[in-house]
Parts: structure tokens; C-alpha cells; sequence
């Protein structure tokens, strides 16, 4: 069961949804609809019952100390929050939880149930995969769209990837079935930068959710953060010169043309590749993602 009982009206509202886990990449879509959460002052207004959903051994409850006295749990669930961003003539439903554990098409059900409660008349979905992809770029941006139209209208690049998918693929592959309109947006964050957080990406993705909404969205402190990010992988770079070469080789294969998407198979094997030359081991990848 779903707790959304007397749902509040929105105007002409939008969601954007991500997931913690295998769609999250250093978490740089999660923190998106954080940063969104936060900046637009965002309130919950419905959650999953996560008791269908979630291996509590797995993604553990957690208890707070509420007043120095009383126990509170917090389980671990999806959470809508309602954002009126200033000035705006639309609401934004902000989608926040864990991947859930079990049961994803019936999850999935009871998300687009809630979603059609409020009249979203669209859904947006953030994901981030650890990508063959030089720092120094802009970080790109692959996904997928509903219908050609909307693809060709915000320049979705296809993404390559055939292999394992997480919630974010079969909500959207759930969408389509319901003839829910919907868009994702996947940031290809560096694999080896890919300690959390990557504000770098998640900059890029929240660019990008400005131009569906047509809504500016406050961004400095991430900017300058992104920055920061920036900096450190660079002095990384500079400290290690293995590393500093594998950039150049990222940089140079870019070029002039732009960076194309790999397959999961040709950033395991590069990334072997650079493991090899430092005598590493292998950690997760796009493949997996």
C-alpha cells in the first residue's frame, strides 16, 4: 500500500525522480533532486509503504534520538516532496528513494499510481554510470525519451549500453507501457574519480533539468563545489603519472568531435587496461551499471 491520502493539488506538475544504488554513480543523481529539495524548501507529501520492498538486512532502518528521550525509526522507502519553485507557474514533484529490493514492477505500479493521483504530466529520471570520460570535459549526458519528438527536442543521446539495468531502466520501460510521458538523463561520471560525491555531474544534470522545466535553478554553491571537485582530481592527476596519462589518452580520443558513449564491454576492457598499467584491480564499471 501507498500513503497518499489527501494529496494536495498541484499545477500542471512535473516529477524528477532518482534512485540511491546501481543508478547513482557517486551519487551524483541523487543529490540532484537533493540539491532540489533543498533549494526550492521541498515538502513531503507521500511515501511507499517500504514493507513490500525493501530487505531491511540490506538497507537497514536507522534510529534517531528525537528531544534526548524519545526512539524514532526511519525506514528506508521512496518519498514525493512537493516544490513551488519562485515565480514559477507549475509544481515539481521531487522523487527521492533506494532501489528497492523486490517486487520492482509492483513498485513501480504503485509510483506511476501516485504520480497519476497528482496529474504529473511528466516524468523525469536521473541516473549516473561510471563512464571512460576525461574531468577536464564536459561530462556527457546519454538517456532515452518517451517519444522521437521530445528526444530531438532536449538532444538526448542514445545510450549503447545492453546489459544488466537497474529501477531507473524498468521505470522507464514502466512509463512507456502507461503511455506516461518520460525522459531520463544519465551523467557519465569518470571511473576513477568515482568516490561520492561528483558535483560535477550532478551539475550537468541539474543544466539539463533547467531546460525541461524552463526554470532557472540556484546553483552557485554547486558550481563552486564543482570546482573544488575539479581541482582535486586534477592535482590526482598531476601526482600520479599514470593517471596523468590516461587523461591525455581520454582527452585526445575526444577530440573535436565529442565523446560517444562506450559499451559496458569497451570501458571494462579500457579500464582494465589502465588497472593493468598500474597494477590495480578492477572495480565497478558502466557495465554494471
Amino acid at each position: 500500500m501507498s500513503e497518499f491520502d489527501g494529496l494536495p493539488e498541484l499545477r500542471s506538475p512535473v516529477a524528477i525522480a532518482a534512485f540511491e544504488g546501481w543508478n547513482d554513480a557517486a551519487d551524483a543523481s541523487t543529490a540532484a533532486v537533493e540539491h532540489l529539495e533543498q533549494v526550492w524548501e521541498a515538502r513531503e507529501i507521500a511515501a511507499i509503504d517500504p514493507e513490500d520492498f525493501y530487505d531491511f538486512q540490506v538497507s537497514r532502518p536507522t534510529v534517531t534520538m528525537t528531544e534526548g528521550e524519545t526512539r524514532t525509526i526511519e525506514w528506508p522507502t521512496t518519498r514525493f516532496m512537493r516544490a513551488t519553485p519562485p515565480g514559477a507557474d507549475r509544481d515539481v514533484v521531487l522523487i527521492r528513494g533506494i532501489e528497492p529490493s523486490m517486487r520492482w514492477r509492483t513498485f513501480c505500479e504503485q509510483v506511476l499510481e501516485i504520480c497519476h493521483s497528482l496529474e504529473v504530466e511528466r516524468i523525469v529520471l536521473l541516473g549516473a554510470l561510471l563512464a571512460d570520460v576525461p574531468y577536464t570535459r564536459p561530462l556527457p549526458i546519454s538517456g532515452s525519451a518517451s517519444r522521437p519528438d521530445v528526444a530531438t527536442r532536449y538532444q538526448v543521446a542514445p545510450t549503447r549500453y545492453d546489459g544488466p539495468t537497474g529501477i531507473v531502466g524498468v521505470l522507464q520501460e514502466a512509463c512507456g507501457r502507461a503511455e506516461v510521458d518520460a525522459l531520463s538523463f544519465w551523467v557519465h561520471v569518470p571511473h576513477y574519480a568515482n568516490n561520492p560525491p561528483c558535483p560535477k555531474g550532478t551539475l550537468a544534470l541539474l543544466h539539463r533539468l533547467e531546460d525541461v522545466l524552463d526554470l532557472p535553478v540556484p546553483m552557485a554553491e554547486m558550481a563552486e563545489e564543482a570546482d573544488e571537485w575539479e581541482k582535486r582530481v586534477r592535482a590526482a592527476a598531476e601526482q600520479d603519472a599514470e593517471l596523468g596519462e590516461y587523461v591525455r589518452e581520454l582527452e585526445e580520443r575526444v577530440g573535436d568531435a565529442g565523446i560517444k558513449p562506450l559499451t559496458g564491454d569497451e570501458i571494462a576492457s579500457e579500464f582494465e587496461k589502465y588497472l593493468r598499467r598500474r597494477g590495480g584491480s578492477a572495480g565497478p564499471t558502466a557495465g554494471s551499471w
